[in-house]
């Protein structure tokens, strides 16, 4: 596997959906990878990136960005409210937007910066306690609070549940965007991306598939 079997992939569910072509983004998620092996990838023309973490983003991607072009960098792991500014000056896009204090956090900011990354709210689709997101029977508020922040809200992101079946909740996810008036929905992995094209999502996050196994040491 690698980037080019994946982009073909993504392509081929594109069109068994009927999406048109290039209509999905792929995200192609480089946390805990060597600098070696994202280098690999840039020099194959990706240029959408995901990270998980902002310090290690601080510490990868500034490099990155003085030797190559147009690089789009989506924060999709869990934000820390202390870490909002950092975050917002260093990447294009937040995915996980997961609660009140951390939206009001992001306004305040954009405000004094006078810019905001796209931003994606997180459901937590399957009601995990363990994880992170907005609850389904909050959707609907959440996205109001954060439309009168004037936040840029392009659209829902989710993790389905490791042990259910992902087309229940990528189908869940998108009727609260359809309900919300939402076009982005950020859901699918290297597992189960093809599933979350068909269902409508318009970024998959995907990382083995591309990179291979992840080595955390």
């Amino acid at each position: 596997m690698g980037l080019s079997d994946i982009k073909d992939r993504i392509a081929k569910a594109e069109a068994e959906g009927g999406r048109a072509e290039g209509s999905v983004t792929l995200i192609a998620v480089s946390k805990v990878q060597p600098n070696t092996k994202v280098e690999s990838v840039l020099r194959e023309g990706q240029r959408v990136f995901g990270e998980n973490k902002v310090q290690e983003a601080q510490g990868k991607w500034p490099a990155f960005r003085e030797q190559f072009e147009g690089i789009d960098l989506h924060l999709i792991g869990p934000l820390q409210t202390n870490k909002t500014r950092a975050a917002m000056e260093l990447v294009n896009a937040i995915h996980s937007v997961d609660r009140p204090k951390l939206a009001h956090a992001i306004a305040r900011i954009a405000q004094e910066i006078g810019s905001c990354p796209d931003l994606f709210i997180q459901v937590n689709t399957g009601e995990e306690p363990q994880k992170a997101g907005i609850l389904p029977a909050d959707v609907d508020s959440f996205v109001a609070e954060c439309r009168a922040l004037d936040l840029p809200i392009m659209g829902l992101m989710c993790i389905p549940p490791a042990d259910e079946e992902a087309s229940m909740h990528f189908a869940l996810l998108r009727k609260f965007a359809e309900r919300n008036g939402l076009e982005g929905l950020s859901m699918g992995m290297s597992s189960d991306f093809e599933k979350a094209i068909a269902f409508g999502a318009t970024h998959v996050r995907v990382g083995s598939a591309i990179f291979g196994e992840r080595d955390y040491g």
